[in-house]
């Protein structure tokens, strides 16, 4: 049952509804792939200024970051990129809520495929659409509107509480990393992750690798005298459907030994030569490889080399070793403590609205959750709205998926100071 005070928080989320939708569009509009994140980022700090949250810019290149252990190498220029942080009562006692949120996005490239242009957002039935609607710009709208709830309410948030706002979510984590190497941390870590209300269970460890093939140009009147770096290139697919088969055929631990193939490799991307009428000289692959909690990157980069050379040798056909590159994601695995105090709080809050306990789930990706385990050793999970064709063309997000995470959200933040408070009192 709700108490009196939390009826008022329930009814200020919904007054907020259209603010909470407001600011996600506003995201949208700020088509924020990789090296392009500022409209989004400005788009952020105008509303934390608005819901008078102290904003904080979070370097990309502070001092000391380029050596962390668990900071994934990059092949762009950091300076001047940042993340950016809301913190309340950082000095006060008690245990410390963060939401974090990535603002960077995949691009939407074929744009042509869209309804509409992806960075113009728009509504039908019920969702709103746009690249980022889902993956995940409402998220960070309902986590952050959901402490305006709570202040409208004539809740006092009094305890540690920090809203972050990311980015290289998508490729690297370093974002999220980054705040953690600079003292942002906190006890428990709230993401509102697209996959639905439903307590997320755990996480795959991902590897990025790259792989470049040389091969012999010539003009294309006699194609004999050269060697085509693309069709080279093809024969390699096959040994990569086997590394993926090699991987999930390992013996895996609970519960993972119930999904049918959680560790997937996809190649992402291809390209070679640069004129139709020559043999192409080069070509390159990037791919993606997921593996289990417990293996580390280092073993997973092992066994993408052996394969690619053990193919290499199979093939003898005269051309030189491909060249192998790790960049980006090389994120270690890891399972949610189910039993931690923030997620027994988190399951309350969602039974209380919705009448029945949350269902958890199980992913075959990687989300930032990873830093928060690996570099802080900090509890948390993922519990967002629902979104269809993620990173696909069309991506939306279900309106009134928002509204109950804006709602869960600002029930959380009550029950947390309420338990600060607690604590405080037995101190």
């Amino acid at each position: 049952m709700l108490s009196t005070i939390e009826q008022r928080i329930v009814e200020r989320c919904e007054a907020l509804m259209d603010d909470t939708l407001a600011l996600t569009r506003d995201l949208v509009r700020g088509y924020s792939v990789l090296g392009e994140e500022h409209g989004a980022l400005e788009a952020m700090e105008r509303w934390f200024e608005r819901l008078d949250l102290p904003a904080t810019r979070v370097a990309l290149d502070a001092p000391g970051f380029a050596d962390h252990p668990h900071r994934a190498p990059v092949e762009w220029d950091c300076a001047g990129r940042y993340n950016l942080v809301a913190r309340l009562n950082a000095d006060a006692p008690g245990p410390h809520l963060v939401f974090n949120g990535h603002l960077d996005v995949v691009p939407a490239e074929p744009t042509d495929m869209w309804t509409r242009p992806p960075w113009e957002p728009w509504e039908k039935d019920g969702w709103l659409y746009g690249r980022g609607a889902g993956d995940m710009k409402a998220g960070i709208a309902a986590m952050t509107l959901a402490v305006q709830a709570v202040r409208q309410a004539g809740v006092s948030i009094d305890f540690p509480l920090t809203l972050q706002t990311v980015i290289e979510e998508e490729c690297t984590g370093n974002g999220a990393l980054a705040c953690l190497h600079q003292g942002y941390s906190g006890d428990f870590v709230l993401i509102p992750e697209p996959f639905g209300s439903r307590i997320y269970a755990g996480q795959v460890g991902v590897l990025w690798f790259r792989m470049r093939l040389d091969g012999v140009p010539a003009h294309v009147l006699d194609t004999r005298a050269g060697r085509n770096a693309i069709e080279t290139l093809v024969e390699y697919l096959p040994a990569f459907k086997a590394l993926e088969a090699e991987i999930n055929g390992l013996p895996r631990q609970a519960p993972y030994d119930t999904i049918d193939s959680p560790f997937n490799l996809s190649i992402g991307k291809i390209e070679g030569g640069n004129w139709a009428s020559s043999v192409p000289a080069h070509a390159i692959l990037e791919g993606r490889v997921g593996f289990p909690p417990g293996m580390k990157p280092d073993e997973v980069m092992d066994r993408v080399r052996r394969c690619i050379a053990a193919r290499h040798a199979e093939l003898a056909d005269g051309s030189p070793e491909p060249r192998v590159e790790f960049h980006g994601f090389r994120s270690e695995g890891h399972l949610v403590d189910l039993e931690a105090p923030g997620i027994a709080l988190l399951s309350r809050c969602h039974q209380d609205l919705i009448g029945e306990p949350p269902a958890t789930y199980l992913s075959t990706c990687t989300t930032d959750l990873r830093a928060f385990h690996v570099s802080g050793e900090i509890n948390g999970t993922c519990y967002g709205p629902v979104a269809q064709r993620i990173h696909g063309v069309d991506e939306c997000v279900e309106i009134d998926s928002i509204r109950h995470v804006l709602t869960t959200y600002a029930l959380f933040i009550h029950r947390w100071a309420e338990l600060a408070n607690a604590a405080g009192a037995r101190s």
